[in-house]
């Protein structure tokens, strides 16, 4: 297939309301000047629904703020590795009841469909200890497990861990900014998850991801953004937010040899399927944005 011109191929196929960015952080204070202003253009710029995924306890309320005031934002609420609170001390500790009952009733919200940001994080030397970071992981596979949910993994530097506890516990869900191996990427396959891919697989030294990208099957590939990080070739480095998921589906479908059109539709399918959503998408010619009815 011959190479995308990725500016050209992006402007062309993202119509209005058809894309699902599967992972997003528009409670991020990234977007405290112009939140409502990026949100409202987002469907003409080619996106109907978005994941924003919590961090701590205060941005997963934040998340479900957002679900609240926009019909097409959905929540996923959780503690991320680099999150994990403190004691009196100033020592990270353990989870215990109180972290159950407050996970427990954000979870309970009608638009929280899922359990993250969650997992391991072993890049920085400032991260929790991994002892402490496993518990916490384990601690929340167990409540997505008792309350039916998918869960949304962070995975970096950690993949034997994370693959451990994700073969012990089995939930179902997504391991987004997949940085593994083609290898992992097939263990987290036969488990049923999904794997996610954002602006990452555009960078020129993104080698795994291409790899992993070549090899996924169709039903099991998300498209993501982690807006306002991780922004694609060739705005890596800006702010990042869901209409440039665009740029990454061009690039995953010239890697997969299929159409954008088809990747985008696939990967729209894919993250409703998992989040338990009906696949929704404009009547052909246009429709009343999902913004409108916020």
């Amino acid at each position: 297939m011959e190479a995308y011109d990725l500016q050209k191929a992006a402007a062309g196929f993202a119509a209005p309301g058809r894309i699902f960015d599967s992972h997003a952080h528009y409670d991020a204070d990234a977007f405290h000047a112009d939140r409502d202003t990026v949100l409202q253009s987002l469907y003409d710029r080619g996106v109907g629904r978005v994941l924003n995924c919590g961090s701590d306890l205060a941005s997963s309320e934040k998340s479900l703020g957002l679900a609240e005031q926009y019909d097409w934002i959905y929540a996923a609420v959780g503690v991320h590795p680099e999150e994990i609170p403190r004691d009196e001390s100033g020592a990270y500790r353990l989870p215990g009841a109180s972290d159950r009952a407050a996970l427990e009733g954000l979870a309970a919200h009608p638009k929280a469909l899922a359990m993250g940001e969650i997992g391991l994080d072993y890049y920085w030397d400032t991260c929790p200890p991994r002892e402490i970071q496993r518990a916490w992981l384990a601690f929340q596979l167990e409540l997505a497990a008792e309350r039916g949910m998918p869960v949304v993994i962070h995975d970096r530097e950690a993949h034997g861990d994370t693959l451990e506890l994700l073969q012990k516990y089995r939930p179902a869900g997504v391991v987004h900014c997949f940085s593994g191996s083609p290898e992992m990427a097939a263990e987290v396959v036969k488990l049923g998850m999904y794997v996610g891919l954002g602006g990452a697989a555009t960078f020129k030294n993104a080698r795994k991801a291409v790899e992993v990208a070549a090899m996924l099957p169709a039903d099991r590939l998300l498209l993501e953004t982690d807006a306002p990080y991780m922004a694609p070739v060739p705005f890596r480095g800006k702010r990042c937010d869901s209409a440039l998921i665009a740029y990454t589906a061009a690039r995953l479908a010239e890697i997969r040899g299929e159409t954008p059109e088809t990747l985008i539709a696939r990967c729209r399918e894919n993250a409703c399927r998992m989040l338990g959503l009906p696949d929704w998408m404009p009547p052909a010619g246009g429709g009343s944005s999902p913004a409108s009815k916020a």
